[in-house]
Order: structure tokens, then C-alpha cells, then sequence
């Protein structure tokens, strides 16, 4: 009984990677990565980079709103989420995300669609007509 209880955190682990690594390796997966401005012009006023990292300028809502997505994490100045569940139905990309706050936990849901490779909308389900449109910034640049 004791050898299956070390056995188990190890399975759920590699259960959890393989799951991982096929959102993340699938060819037909939409790249939605990188850090994603509600103005292209307000970029470098929302981001830095720190080597090949984005992260969020000190009062960046002051000049929009923005997310940073890297793989099956997704940042946002004011908190921080792990993708549960994706799927793609044409343009359109549906997220399940587990996201923590620094007072709570929560469970949100919510739809990317692909307008090109560097224009997305989201669509915020239940809420007719809601959508706000977010442009890539360049990589490397912090624009």
C-alpha cells in the first residue's frame, strides 16, 4: 500500500505533461502566445522585457489592457492562470482557466477568436455583442 502512494503522484505528474504537451505540440493548435495589448501603439507602455520575457510595466492599465500567454499559463497584471481546457472550433479557441488572485481562486472561462496571426478578439460568453480586440506585440522588441 505504501509503494502505491508514491506511485500515484508520479503517474498523475506524467498523466498531466502528456496533456501538457499535446495542447502545446499540436500542429493544428492556434498560437495564441506572447503578450497581447488592447492598443498596438500602447506596447512598450504596458510591457517590458527582461531577456525574452514579457512582463507588466508599473501602471500599465493606465494605457490598456493586456495578457501575457506562454504555453498553458496566462499572466495579467493582477493575476495568474493555468489552462485546464482548450478546444478549437474553427477561429475560435474556448478557454477554462484556473486563475488566482491574491484574494481568490476562481475558474473562468472565455473565447478567443483568430481575426490573423497577430489580432485576436475576446469574446466573453453569456454577454451578447462583448468583444474587445487585442494585438499582439512584436518579440523581442517590447512593441
Amino acid at each position: 500500500m505504501r509503494g502505491d502512494a508514491r506511485v500515484r503522484p508520479i503517474i498523475f505528474a506524467c498523466a498531466i505533461g502528456c496533456c501538457a504537451a499535446t495542447f502545446a505540440g499540436s500542429a493544428d493548435a492556434a498560437d495564441v502566445d506572447g503578450a497581447w495589448a488592447s492598443s498596438l501603439h500602447a506596447c512598450g507602455d504596458i510591457f517590458a522585457l527582461e531577456g525574452s520575457k514579457a512582463s507588466f510595466r508599473p501602471n500599465s492599465g493606465l494605457y490598456g489592457s493586456g495578457f501575457i500567454i506562454d504555453g498553458r499559463r496566462i499572466r495579467g497584471p493582477a493575476a495568474n492562470c493555468t489552462i485546464s481546457r482548450t478546444k478549437e472550433t474553427g477561429d475560435i479557441v474556448h478557454i477554462i482557466a484556473n486563475c488566482a488572485t491574491d484574494i481568490m481562486l476562481s475558474s473562468v472561462e472565455f473565447s478567443l477568436k483568430i481575426i490573423d496571426d497577430n489580432t485576436i478578439e475576446r469574446i466573453y460568453p453569456g454577454v451578447g455583442d462583448m468583444e474587445i480586440r487585442y494585438y499582439r506585440c512584436a518579440r523581442g522588441t517590447g512593441q
